[in-house]
């Protein structure tokens, strides 16, 4: 009778443990990733991520220009909540800079500020851009807080100055909230969510186009054929085009009659602008497919580019408090400027001058990434 093997040896363990350290060695690319990307997210999430509202661009119309103004001024900049930008001179300026998104607030002080406070009736305009409620509602209660207490510091040097204060608050605060009256977040974070699923579907989809010919062996036939790789790349990039823009279209058409959010801009140039934002993301997507030897690597890539842009393109957390090294990081990743584009037609019902300098951004994005993954195909079996 023969006798039964044991169960579990260790040495076959070890065997299979060693195959797999030689098999990990052969693939520094993945090690790279699994070691590397851990620590690069946890800086980038350090940075990023943050619930606090400061330093929100302000714009002030000062008609008084005396030195009582200044100090309501100098009361808003005196925190961290709010940083004086821009001098506007009308209210055609100061809609403008909220349609090209310079500002989240606008101080309007009246000619006859000095002169209504001595009378307990002095009122000041604030106006603010309601299309990122977070911002929105952090600028309208510690506006509403810096007017209150500058309004009690009046009445507190006229019971100095005459021994009695007025019965009435002598400083009123006139709020006026544009885009999104009532800052809902259904109307701010579903054009988000449409170009957050558009960069994930279409970058996924050619992620993994050219590896499958890799490790299906077929990418051997194309080698052996006169095709350029500009032939063979812009070939595989054209169909992903029109299932990205029927995807975009469907994605669109449910959030627009599922979820009630209007597009108060133009559909044509919303449309326009996408079929720019697919072509950059379906570009990216193929640059990793030529730059990854098998799928899982593919994917690590893919993944290694989906969530920074979820944390630093604005898509969750406002970019203006983050520092400014993580600002620029974002400034690299092409849905920072395709949310820009969205939020302006989808809120604002901006046309393509406020949206100018996005398309410029976003055009040199695709022109780099096609010529880049280009560059990148080898017509030659790694």
């Amino acid at each position: 009778m023969s006798k039964k093997a044991p169960s579990f040896m260790f040495s076959r363990y070890a065997a299979i443990v060693k195959k797999e350290l030689i098999q990990i060695k052969k693939d520094p690319a993945s090690l790279a990733i699994a070691l590397i990307l851990p620590v690069m997210l946890l800086f980038l999430l350090g940075y990023a991520v943050s619930s606090e509202v400061e330093n929100i661009e302000m714009a002030v119309w000062d008609q008084n220009q005396t030195a009582e103004s200044r100090e309501l001024i100098q009361g808003f900049v005196n925190g961290q909540f709010f940083k004086h930008s821009i001098d506007a001179l009308s209210y055609n300026e100061i809609e403008k800079l909220f349609d090209e998104g310079k500002v989240s607030l606008a101080l309007v002080i009246p000619k006859s500020y000095s002169k209504d406070i001595v009378r307990d009736k002095a009122s000041v305009q604030v106006i603010i851009d309601g299309s990122d409620p977070t911002i929105a509602k952090t600028a309208l209660s510690n506006s509403k807080l810096i007017i209150q207490n500058k309004s009690i510091e009046i009445q507190m040097d006229a019971i100095n100055q005459k021994g009695l204060g007025g019965m009435n608050q002598p400083l009123v605060e006139e709020s006026r909230v544009l885009y999104n009256p009532n800052m809902e977040v259904m109307k701010f974070n579903i054009p988000a969510l449409i170009g957050l699923i558009m960069q994930e579907v279409t970058l996924i989809l050619t992620a993994f186009s050219l590896v499958r010919e890799k490790e299906r062996g077929t990418i051997e036939q194309l080698m052996v054929t006169p095709i350029k790789p500009s032939e063979l790349i812009l070939g595989k990039l054209t169909p992903y085009v029109g299932i990205g823009l029927f995807s975009f279209l469907f994605v669109l058409i449910t959030g627009i009659l599922w979820f009630g959010v209007p597009v108060e801009g133009s559909i044509p140039l919303l449309l326009l602008l996408s079929m720019l934002f697919l072509v950059t993301t379906l570009a990216m997507g193929i640059l990793v497919s030529t730059l990854a030897k098998n799928q899982l690597q593919a994917m690590q890539m893919a993944f290694a580019i989906i969530l920074p842009s979820v944390i630093l393109s604005g898509f969750v957390f406002p970019r203006d408090p983050m520092p400014l090294v993580i600002q620029m990081l974002g400034g690299l990743i092409p849905l920072t400027y395709f949310l820009e584009m969205l939020r302006g037609i989808f809120l604002k019902g901006v046309g393509i001058e406020e949206l100018w300098n996005q398309t410029i951004i976003l055009s040199i994005f695709t022109i780099l990434l096609c010529i880049a993954t280009i560059l990148s195909f080898k017509k030659r079996l790694e």
